[in-house]
């Protein structure tokens, strides 16, 4: 297999094509903290995508309740175990070995799942699930680790669960693209989302078992697989709505929570992110880093990012987002200034935001965080379009809005 460099795990690996070459990339960010698992987002990309015969059980987005609850069934413990079995006690991070723009995580010493394979009669090391395990999308849904009767604090809980939002994360190296022997599956130039050519297809399903996140489906009823396709006619500005502008998803969009960004990036030939500093995504992932990848240890180095849940045990968050968990919590729990601002731009438009800018507003008050005195500030966050247009401008403190001309009060 060619190298490629993978900055997530600070280090080259093994994949079957080259780098990826996209002008840009498609890319999320997740804040769990604000999820309220209202599936929302869930029912937006059903009822758009996948209500037809054949589909019935097919949830290109959906959220999970961590630790117990997957879709499919257990698909991540399958994996990490899959590949523990197949490098013992190897599935380790050298955290000290970080660089900044090259390793910001430090280095990956384990094996990918491109790495653990044979090469021959898999690509990538993965399984098929049985028909069972697409069932019962919310299993243990709200289902927590136990509950103590006596109460919890941060940081940590000792009874806890959150919700974990999915969709494709659209990796720079996918698994699907890797393994599927008619190269139905592939990554388009302009956007980099992932897509899976219909008239290829002949439902081998080797990127079902491929994807380590399980975000690739066969559909029984015309025996091809299928996936999230980034809603790309919303992207590529089609959408009569946004009058031609690049425009986020479904799932981003109907989100209640605000716990979403979508957005697209600038990268390089080897498929690592592009400096720019005044892109919101850029800044989440790269300058604050408070967003993480999930599961980077799989090698696919994908482009949906999790701003991490504060409550949860530590071990397990290092386990699922890597070595950057307590910085980035650290971070979000007491945010600087910039970041404050930033945050507020989560569903706050339907229009891509391609950059932003920040004009600072007055002091609003003092507050202790740790410890630690905070002045805080009425600051206006403005996102602008990719021609630099502004397109939403929201302030850190939500304004109040008083209508009595047109809401009358009842009165005896």
């Amino acid at each position: 297999m060619p190298k490629v460099y993978n900055w997530q795990l600070g280090r080259e690996m093994d994949y079957r094509f080259e780098g990826g070459m996209q002008e840009r990339q498609f890319a999320a960010v997740f804040n769990i903290n604000r999820c309220i698992a209202c599936q929302t987002c869930t029912m937006a990309c059903k009822s758009t995508w996948t209500f037809s015969p054949g589909q019935e059980l097919m949830w290109w987005n959906n959220v999970e309740t961590k630790p117990y609850g997957g879709y499919p069934h257990h698909w991540d413990t399958k994996l990490l175990q899959m590949q523990d079995e197949a490098d013992p006690g190897g599935q380790v991070w050298n955290a000290g070995a970080s660089d900044a723009k090259r390793a910001p995580y430090g280095q990956f010493e384990g094996k990918t799942i491109f790495e653990t394979a044979d090469g021959i009669q898999q690509v990538a090391t993965g399984y098929i699930p049985a028909e069972e395990e697409w069932k019962s999308p919310n299993i243990y849904e709200d289902t927590a680790t136990r509950f103590p009767a006596g109460g919890v604090s941060l940081p940590e809980h000792s009874g806890w669960f959150f919700y974990l939002q999915r969709i494709c994360n659209h990796c720079t190296y996918p698994a699907c693209v890797a393994a599927c022997p008619r190269n139905a599956a592939y990554k388009r130039e302009e956007d980099g989302i992932v897509l899976i050519d219909q008239n290829r297809c002949r439902g081998y399903r080797k990127c079902v078992e491929a994807c380590p996140y399980k975000k690739s489906m066969y559909r029984p009823s015309t025996r091809t697989s299928e996936k999230c396709i980034g809603c790309y006619p919303r992207v590529e500005g089609t959408d009569p709505l946004t009058n031609g502008l690049p425009m986020e998803t479904r799932c981003m969009t109907a989100c209640i929570g605000k716990i979403r960004l979508q957005g697209l990036v600038k990268v390089g030939d080897g498929g690592e992110w592009l400096e720019d500093r005044q892109n919101p995504l850029y800044y989440l992932v790269h300058v604050e880093k408070v967003a993480l990848p999930l599961y980077p240890q799989f090698g696919t180095q994908p482009n949906v990012y999790y701003i991490p849940p504060r409550w949860v045990p530590r071990d397990y968050l290092h386990q699922m987002f890597g070595p950057g968990v307590d910085g980035a919590i650290e971070r979000y729990s007491n945010p600087s200034r910039e970041l404050l601002a930033v945050l507020q731009l989560f569903r706050a438009t339907q229009e891509i935001v391609f950059t932003y800018k920040i004009e600072q507003g007055p002091k609003t008050g003092e507050l202790n965080v740790g410890g630690q005195a905070r002045e805080m500030f009425n600051d206006t966050v403005i996102g602008l379009d990719s021609a630099g247009r502004e397109i939403v401008r929201v302030t850190v403190d939500e304004p109040l809005i008083e209508r009595r001309d047109r809401f009358a009060m009842n009165t005896i």
